[in-house]
């Protein structure tokens, strides 16, 4: 992609509006723009950021054997108010009529949805385990959305939903999201802690939130300090043994660790002192089991072995994507702008052209461009006439992990200067082995 033909509206100023480091390098970087309180929209840098996060929670998603459907945003009340939430959810929910006077809602969750596809479409055991989930953007009317996309009104949400046939059989199924997230938020660059957390108003027993500590977090967490250091379950994991993931899920809930909701002030004075963790953190991901709550209120059932008719255990898992990105740039940023985890960048590589117009620079560039491209690296190539100082605050503050540097000088000599962005080490190589490090 050549920058003079892309679409990034950078601000040099940094935005009034922003109160913390995400949403302030966010706007900055020309990621999002907003269109009205807690609503906005992605420009293309951070969609591609989006993008790339989603593809991620995907394929974890299908590695753990979920499946993936795609759900409307607009729901019928009738399916809220069969579940007793309709009048139960508050004012977070947007309650519209359509045109016919029927009652609907933009749906915040899909619990009733979901359970309406189930129990139309799945009569028998034999049909279980189920787990199916969709991306999409949802709407909570948030009566102080804050923070840019960390806490909006519009977001996009991936919800999977289980659905088996006995508890045993839903806390299976529960742990595979449970080691699937885990997996998720270290692809992502995040170390994330799964906390006992309250249900909130979608109700049930069984809750964990996953947490990252940062300072900008909206809430106090407490934890056991050796959660920093656990294993994360590696891509050789077994989605279908019951015994290795209730082994994940022991090892990653042996150690106390709470939101300041569940928190047992007497419980995390009983961890050594040395051990206490107590900082600020950000909820990326919230998995729950409710049991029959919805199978019950809404006739969700399936025959079991015994002819019996059943009904079944569910559970929902999500995971925000448009808080994910703001979260990532929380946890990975310096004075200069943001430096994103390769998995997730918006670009591989950005080439500088520290003197367009001129040949040999030109020159120079357009080979590594065209070279990096062909190797199906995702390369930006900033071929504006602006100064070579913006040209160098513009790579920083979009966070490109590498930068290929080439100015009048170097290019004489036959050489490049590559720049890491997380550590900011620069060497200066010939053209042929810079193109080689990045192609082999």
């Amino acid at each position: 992609m050549r920058l003079s033909r892309y679409f990034m509206p950078i601000l040099k100023e940094n935005p009034k509006e922003a109160e913390i480091v995400s949403h302030r390098l966010m706007l900055r970087a020309g990621m999002i723009r907003q269109q009205s309180q807690g609503i906005y929209s992605w420009l293309p840098l951070g969609k591609r950021v989006l993008d790339k996060v989603n593809a991620i929670i995907r394929d974890e998603q299908n590695r753990a054997g979920a499946i993936e459907l795609s759900m409307p945003t607009l729901q019928s009340a009738e399916l809220w108010q069969e579940s007793g939430r309709y009048d139960a959810y508050g004012k977070e929910m947007l309650r519209i009529k359509d045109r016919q006077d029927r009652p609907m809602l933009y749906g915040p969750t899909n619990e009733e949805m979901v359970t309406d596809i189930f129990r139309s479409s799945v009569k028998s055991y034999k049909d279980l385990p189920l787990n199916l989930y969709h991306i999409q953007l949802k709407f909570r009317d948030e009566i102080r959305p804050r923070f840019g996309t960390m806490r909006s009104r519009e977001f996009m949400m991936k919800d999977a939903y289980s659905f088996d046939l006995t508890r045993e059989g839903a806390e299976h199924s529960y742990n595979k999201m449970f080691a699937a997230y885990l997996r998720t938020f270290e692809r992502l660059g995040l170390r994330a802690i799964p906390m006992r957390a309250d249900t909130g108003p979608i109700g049930g027993n069984l809750s964990h939130e996953f947490i990252i500590l940062a300072d900008t977090g909206e809430s106090e967490v407490f934890c056991h300090k050796d959660f920093v250091g656990f294993d994360i379950p590696d891509e050789r994991t077994d989605f279908d043994s019951v015994e290795g993931l209730q082994a994940i899920f022991e090892k990653w809930t042996s150690l106390y660790a709470a939101t300041s909701e569940m928190h047992d002030e007497a419980a995390f004075n009983a961890v050594p002192e040395s051990d206490r963790l107590s900082a600020r953190g950000i909820e990326v991901g919230h998995i729950f089991y409710f049991g029959t709550k919805y199978s019950e209120t809404m006739g969700a059932k399936v025959q079991g072995p015994d002819g019996k008719e059943h009904f079944v255990h569910m559970g929902s898992y999500g995971i925000g994507p448009t808080r994910l990105v703001p979260a990532i740039i929380e946890a990975s940023h310096d004075d200069n702008g943001i430096i994103w985890p390769a998995s997730v960048a918006p670009f591989d590589i950005v080439v500088i052209n520290m003197k367009a117009g001129d040949q040999a620079c030109d020159d120079t560039c357009e080979l590594v461009y065209a070279a990096l491209t062909k190797a199906g690296k995702d390369v930006l190539y900033d071929d504006t006439d602006d100064r070579a100082g913006t040209k160098f605050a513009t790579a920083d503050l979009i966070g490109v992990p590498v930068q290929v540097i080439a100015g009048p000088r170097a290019v004489a000599n036959g050489e490049v200067e590559v720049k890491d962005r997380k550590t900011g080490a620069r060497e200066t190589m010939t053209i042929e082995a810079a193109i080689n490090r990045f192609v082999a």
